[in-house]
């Protein structure tokens, strides 16, 4: 498998599952600016959205979705209970956190990245960024994970997406619960090698 990355992106997520999952794998770097890849290519002829990530299977087939490309991950191993099994009604509580962190979190987050967007504009994104962290912490109340007390697929995706909030001068000491989970994940071996793997890869 070949997973395409960019620097500090969402696609630390399926990097973690990766290394959780104990599956080989080879990292390409992405440069967002020429499209160019660290293997020589056009990252366009992979994704042609042209953002990360993206997985490459060792068949040809290719994945360009975050949620996607984890449950994938997770599926392949089901032994080590990164997601619920198929047809559980926990694997569907799954995806509707999956599809929050996508729509709610993640989506607000992209154009606080942009410069071209007033300021004005992204403090009414922040506002809303924030009351939905809000939801979410309280949803955590009482638990050592999103999902409970095992960390899953769904911890994946929400750690890059909190990394970004200093960024964004969003404090998350204002909720405990995430605050005390971003510790916690940021101390996990599968986190720590990810992000070390990542600043290895050369630049483009």
């Amino acid at each position: 498998m070949k997973l395409y990355f960019a620097s500090e992106a969402s696609a630390l997520a399926p990097h973690i599952i990766l290394i959780e999952q104990n599956i080989p794998y080879e990292l390409i770097r992405v440069n967002y600016a020429s499209m160019h890849t660290s293997e020589g290519g056009d990252f366009r002829e992979i994704n042609p959205n042209g953002y990360v990530p993206a997985l490459t299977l060792d068949d040809g087939k290719i994945l360009t979705e975050g949620p996607a490309i984890i449950q994938y991950l997770a599926d392949l191993k089901p032994e080590t209970k990164l997601a619920p099994p198929q047809g559980s009604w926990e694997r569907v509580e799954l995806w509707e956190i999956l599809n929050f962190m996508s729509n709610e979190l993640h989506a607000l987050c992209a154009p606080l990245f942009m410069a071209e967007i007033p300021d004005e504009v992204k403090e009414i994104i922040t506002e809303k960024l924030e009351w939905r962290l809000g939801n979410l912490a309280n949803r955590m109340k009482g638990r050592s994970y999103v999902m409970g007390e095992h960390f899953t697929i769904v911890d994946a995706y929400l750690f890059p997406i909190l990394s970004w909030m200093p960024r964004f001068s969003v404090d998350l000491e204002q909720w405990p619960e995430l605050a005390n989970w971003m510790d916690v994940v940021s101390e996990r071996p599968s986190v720590q090698r990810a992000h070390q793997e990542e600043i290895d890869v050369p630049a483009v």
